[in-house]
């Protein structure tokens, strides 16, 4: 895929300032996008960061073994001959992997191609913007991540490119995540490919911006990079959340219930306690009765 275009970048001073688009130079940015040269310059690189120290041993060098665990016949069972053999359990392993390197070389027009191809990729999609100038005099943290929210890119990958190595950008955005500072130079495919926007200092790419006088700008409010979930933990953490609500639900319910059980425990004596009073009143007034009816019988008797 090449065709010959013409891309412009949206500038910023390094407070984040807005300033007037500047075209990104043709011999870089020209529109060509070699999608399989990219794959094999970040195979490529890939591949060349394994160690290749992964060893397994084979039954010549697994300690112990020397002796044949029975003899060859009247036994009924298989012969053999040591049980470092690979059907043992702690025996050797077959085929296992052995140190090797993993190195793969690439010509340099194909590399310089791949890298050509990931600024073309990331110009089409409006994803390069240019910043005026990086001048710290001392490491701050604070104002990288002004910068970052101020172009509204904090919560994306960035690659940060200077114009040759500047030890205060680099030591001023190490401890944001997924923030990248390396020169110009040094970028790689892989590198572009990886971030999402690209900052480029001017005189890296031949523009040597005027600076702007600018007042001190108020500060953004720095938003925390959120990780992302994958489509399982996301559906997990979903059924989790459901499980928690109808805990909760049950649990008010239960709770509902045992309060009217309670409540209705606690009014039962207290409508008993009312009724017993009256009752008690009556029962004297018969008893006081009967007593002076059983003395006029007595007295007619005696009569």
């Amino acid at each position: 895929m090449s065709d010959t275009m013409n891309f412009d970048a949206a500038a910023y001073t390094a407070l984040g300032t807005p300033r007037e688009r500047v075209a990104l130079p043709g011999a870089v940015f020209d529109g060509t996008v070699n999608m399989p040269v990219m794959h094999q310059a970040v195979k490529a690189q890939l591949a060349n960061r394994r160690q290749g120290t992964h060893a397994t041993k084979t039954r010549r060098w697994v300690v112990g073994g020397n002796q044949k665990p029975w003899k060859q016949k009247g036994t009924g069972r298989a012969r053999a001959g040591s049980t470092r053999s690979p059907i043992f359990r702690g025996g050797g392993t077959v085929f296992g992997p052995q140190p090797r390197g993993y190195e793969q070389k690439l010509p340099r027009q194909v590399k310089a191609l791949a890298r050509k191809s990931a600024f073309n990729a990331r110009a089409r999609e409006q994803a390069v913007l240019v910043i005026d100038r990086f001048e710290y005099e001392k490491p701050k943290t604070a104002m990288m991540a002004q910068l970052l929210a101020r172009l509204d890119v904090g919560q994306q990958k960035v690659l940060i490119l200077t114009d040759g190595a500047k030890p205060n950008v680099y030591l001023s955005a190490r401890n944001i995540p997924n923030v990248v500072v390396q020169p110009y130079s040094d970028a790689s495919t892989y590198d572009l490919i990886w971030s999402d926007v690209v900052l480029v200092e001017g005189p890296a790419i031949g523009h040597d911006l005027a600076p702007v006088a600018e007042k001190a700008v108020e500060k953004v409010k720095v938003k925390k990079a959120s990780a992302k979930k994958s489509p399982a933990k996301a559906e997990k953490a979903a059924a989790k959340a459901e499980a928690k609500e109808a805990k909760k639900a049950t649990a008010k319910k239960v709770a509902r219930k045992s309060a009217a059980k309670t409540a209705a425990k606690k009014a039962a004596p207290k409508a008993a306690a009312k009724k017993a009073p009256a009752k008690k009143k009556a029962a004297p007034k018969a008893a006081a009765k009967k007593p002076a009816a059983k003395k006029a019988a007595s007295k007619k008797k005696e009569k």
